[in-house]
């Protein structure tokens, strides 16, 4: 799991797979990530209740957080479950430091530990656990299929693995702003697909596979126990900190996005990115904030009795 990784997990659905592992300055772009799964914990706290309360849930007493990022989504599953201690895994130092102070923060730093650790190689290293959650990650490691097999062999009997992949992209506007061309941010979807088709194909041993993640669970000896999507609906107007991220989001795509833009969409994000501009994000009355993320499961068969 490089830093690359990292960072795609802790901004989930914002991400725009333009950086690589060195390009970053931790110190700036850190409080910028927690800021953003702070503001997606809804999602991720309901997600994890959902998982606590299924009937085939086992007792956890042991969770693998992959890819933890700050730590939000770390804390969170120790409070939802309780009795369990938490293994916070990321390949990026910075990060783990954060998580770190978060869990003392949050009266967790006893049962919330960290480790420093590049995926998938250091699989191996994590040791067994009842619970895996692995939250926007997984796309950034090439043999997919090869991951998801060894995250089936940490799992205890009766485990379960709880895999954030795809969802529905972040919306922050109308289809027609006012000016510009509409649909703006439809066609940033499509060049964030095609930067995320190029950063997969670039990845160390990538292989292609349907996303079909029910047959992948199956395909590695888990039972597929279902898939829900959790919404994040912040209707316009926004509070300040969901509106610093749009803005923060819509910067980081005007940036990455530079050499694909047509000149119109370059104008119009400019416009919108002008803090003085009463067309601009930071003085517009209709600025929502609309996201799903959808969490797959499966679980390793229960250990059986005669």
């Amino acid at each position: 799991m490089s830093k690359h990784t990292a960072h795609a997990r802790a901004e989930g659905h914002a991400h725009t797979h333009e950086h690589h592992s060195d390009d970053f300055d931790w110190d700036v772009v850190a409080p910028v990530l927690e800021q953003e799964a702070e503001l997606s914990s809804p999602q991720y706290e309901e997600a994890a209740r959902w998982i606590a309360g299924l009937p085939t849930a086992p007792r956890v007493r042991r969770v693998l957080d992959i890819g933890c990022g700050p730590g939000v989504v770390s804390c969170l599953l120790a409070d939802v479950f309780s009795e369990a201690e938490i293994l916070a895994v990321d390949g990026t130092p910075a990060l783990l430091e954060r998580t770190r102070a978060r869990a003392e923060r949050h009266g967790a730093g006893e049962r919330v530990r960290t480790l420093h650790a590049e995926l998938p190689q250091d699989l191996g290293t994590l040791g067994e656990a009842d619970l895996i959650w692995a939250g926007n990650m997984l796309h950034h490691v090439g043999d997919q299929r090869g991951a998801l097999a060894g995250f089936a062999r940490l799992l205890r009997p009766g485990g379960t693995v709880a895999l954030v992949e795809g969802g529905l992209a972040t919306r922050y506007l109308p289809r027609d702003i006012g000016f510009g061309r509409p649909g703006l941010e439809a066609r940033l979807d499509v060049v964030s697909a095609d930067r995320f088709e190029d950063m997969r194909a670039a990845l160390p041993e990538t292989t292609r596979e349907t996303e079909d993640w029910s047959a992948l669970f199956a395909a590695v000896g888990l039972e597929p126990q279902g898939t829900r999507s959790f919404l994040l609906d912040l209707p316009a107007p926004l509070p300040a900190a969901a509106l610093d991220r749009a803005v923060t989001d819509f910067a980081r795509r005007r940036e990455a996005f530079a050499d694909r833009l047509t000149a119109e969409d370059t104008a119009t994000l400019d416009r919108l990115l002008d803090p003085a501009d009463p067309a601009g994000l930071r003085l517009r009355p209709d600025v929502f904030t609309l996201s799903a993320r959808t969490v797959h499961l499966a679980r390793r068969a229960p250990r059986t009795t005669d």
